[in-house]
């Protein structure tokens, strides 16, 4: 039975797990299951508040996240692959010159289209992101979540200048904090009066 301690957990151990994301060798693994349990845990919360939107808002940002690194992905990879199998990496004496051939200025802009794409769905994910997070906050009276998203958005609109992954850092932190914040139940939801024995 989802429970709002249980979402604490999921949500906290999930974030942090979320942070790990980028150590080596293991970080991909963290990083998904991270994603998993703070999934798991914005479902608990949107199920005890009945509100759909929270989960559904959350879903939209991860999975526009996801296609955002995806096709920039397929983008960077498949130009790269391209421009190796044309040749060009052979930079022997027989192959200098001065023109810059036309597979280079093709894999360079395939490169920053690549990092347009990927930073056009990062930005539409943290606005659904803070959406999600905003209901949470003013729901539940735990500001960190807004505070969180909005540094989310802000980071994601900066990302392109590369300043905005600090503040996305900042913001993955304030979500660790803000999960651990959150109140064993919903406030103004009694507890279960226990049952009378015998």
């Amino acid at each position: 039975m989802a429970t709002l301690s249980s979402a604490k957990t999921l949500g906290g151990v999930g974030s942090i797990l979320l942070l790990l994301g980028a150590a080596p060798s293991v970080g991909f693994a963290l990083a998904i299951a991270g994603f998993v349990m703070v999934l798991v845990a914005v479902k608990y919360i949107s199920d005890l508040l009945t509100d759909k939107s929270i989960f559904n808002n959350m879903l939209i940002a991860v999975i526009l996240g996801i296609i955002g690194v995806a096709t920039a992905g397929l983008l960077v990879v498949g130009s790269v692959l391209r421009f190796i199998g044309l040749g060009y990496t052979n930079f022997g004496p027989g192959s200098v010159s001065t023109a810059i051939p036309t597979d280079v200025v093709g894999l360079l802009v395939a490169l920053v289209l690549g990092l347009i794409v990927a930073w056009v769905f990062l930005l539409v994910s943290s606005v659904f992101l803070r959406r999600s997070f905003t209901t949470i906050a003013n729901r539940l009276g735990v500001g960190m979540f807004s505070t969180a998203g909005l540094l989310f958005l802000i980071g994601a609109a900066l990302a392109i200048i590369i300043i905005g992954f600090a503040l996305i850092f900042v913001a993955e932190i304030l979500m660790i904090v803000a999960f651990f914040s959150l109140p064993d139940q919903v406030p103004g939801m009694q507890t279960p009066a226990p049952m009378p024995s015998g």
